[in-house]
């Protein structure tokens, strides 16, 4: 198999969790969110694997158990596009990459295993992991054809009113071959409402050489859940802890 890297979002601050900390190194289990995220990547056999942080790093540098990855710094949070773009040195240009966030514990290697799979029985240049949910409302969303192929994927903000109707989300994790990211990193525009750099963007540029874009879709959104609050902190920490006790039979 192809190489496998790994590029984990984990720049931001957290506001919503009404804490100094990064909202990265909140723990579950005595156990930081990045490392649940980092042991998910390690476990789809991705051997090299870059953080990019941001605010307070050197304490996520401190905090994490993992002390055998690398780091980019996003001085700046100009948007997840401008995020895997920090880290485009550590990418190189062979295999595949996935980009991750921080903040999702609940992602497993089983479920990464399986996009990675996909991706590659499918022919794709990359491939988004998705779901489909009740609510999708301030989520990213996949817009398909009539035929159920993938056309592209729009920001929540963006949206027209029909692409709205869509409950099929985009996680914001993926899998790329890395060359092509690259390449569609370096064409990012801030063309959109927050005037940010948009990694979703890339599935744009991507389409229109041509290549493969596609969405492997969850039938259960668990796994891509993330954490923004100290409520959805608890919720997490519930399904860490029976997904343990599963174990433990």
């Amino acid at each position: 198999m192809e190489q496998l890297k790994a590029v984990i979002l984990a720049a931001g601050k957290g506001t919503r969790m009404k804490s100094e900390l990064p909202k990265v190194v909140h723990t579950i289990e005595g156990k930081c969110l990045v490392d649940y995220v980092i042991d998910a990547a390690m476990g789809a056999g991705a051997n090299d694997i870059c953080l990019v942080l941001g605010y307070k790093y050197e304490v996520v540098f401190e905090t994490i158990s993992h002390k055998d990855v690398m780091y980019a710094l996003q001085e700046q949070q100009l948007g997840t596009g401008h995020a895997v773009l920090c880290a485009k040195d550590f990418l190189g240009d062979e295999g595949q990459t996935m980009i991750l966030f921080g903040d999702t514990p609940l992602i497993t290697a089983e479920t990464l295993s399986r996009l990675r799979e996909y991706h590659i029985r499918q022919g794709n240049t990359v491939t988004v992991l998705s779901s489909i949910i009740d609510d999708p409302t301030g989520y990213g969303r996949i817009i398909r054809d009539i035929d159920g192929n993938f056309l592209k994927s729009v920001e929540h903000k963006d949206a027209n009113e029909q692409e709205l109707k869509s409950h099929e989300i985009n996680s914001g994790m993926y899998i790329f071959d890395t060359k092509e990211l690259k390449e569609a990193l370096g064409k990012l525009q801030p063309n959109n409402a927050q005037g940010e750099y948009y990694l979703p963007d890339t599935l744009t540029i991507i389409k229109e050489k041509g290549l493969k874009v596609d969405a492997f879709t969850l039938d259960d959104p668990e796994d891509i859940t993330g954490v923004n609050d100290q409520e959805q902190l608890k919720s997490a920490a519930i399904v860490i802890r029976k997904r343990q006790a599963v174990k433990k039979r």
